[in-house]
């Protein structure tokens, strides 16, 4: 009986596991994510995160609302189990912690417009960029996963690698940022629309 469950267990495993893209299966990915990136406009998504420490039994559940308004307006607003948010605006990181207001001017620093400039491309899925990126293409039964590793030092020090996952249709249902450490963020979207009008006070500080 053990041998059995072995068994299938080990087929569940390898018909789960991610096999690497051929160049053909990659440029088709690409072409359909960027092609769909171009035309988002705004974003908005249900998002519930995980944050795993390697020194805590259990992975730091949070979950929340994702807004974004190109060119790069970035709000994540965590609902569960707290009242947070975090808006990326004019080059400014305005923080609300449960009414405690703080903002801080990010204009003269590289490595923020850097990371800004991933979180947007993160979430629009345009993530192919080879000059910063070493990029590697996987796909499972359903999903199109993207490995994505730094390859500037600097950078590198804070964030090692993403992976992106897309579904069928090329967009983006799950973000993973992976710290040296290896500790990392996994983000799961939900309950996405796409190009729907957003009113200014959702971006109010």
């Amino acid at each position: 009986m053990r041998n059995i469950i072995y068994i299938f267990f080990l087929i569940g495993t390898l018909a789960s596991a991610q096999v690497k893209m051929s160049q053909a299966e990659a440029e088709d990915l690409k072409l359909k994510v960027k092609s769909q990136a171009a035309t988002i406009h705004t974003l908005q998504s249900d998002f519930i995160q995980y944050k795993h420490l390697d020194f805590l039994a259990n992975d730091i559940e949070t979950s929340g609302k994702l807004v974004f308004k190109s060119p790069d307006i970035v709000k994540w607003e965590y609902t569960e189990p707290f009242n947070y948010s975090v808006l990326f605006k004019d080059k400014t990181l305005f923080i609300n912690n449960e009414g405690n207001k703080s903002d801080l001017d990010v204009g003269s620093s590289d490595l923020f417009k850097q990371l800004n400039g991933l979180i947007v491309n993160s979430i629009k899925g345009d993530m192919f960029d080879e000059d910063q990126f070493t990029i590697t293409y996987f796909k499972d039964t359903s999903n199109s996963v993207v490995h994505s590793v730094s390859k500037d030092e600097k950078f590198s020090k804070y964030i090692k690698a993403f992976h992106i996952t897309f579904n069928a249709e090329g967009e983006v249902i799950e973000l993973k940022m992976i710290e040296p450490t290896d500790d990392y963020t996994r983000i799961i979207f939900s309950n996405r629309t796409v190009n729907t009008p957003i009113a200014d006070a959702v971006f109010a500080h």
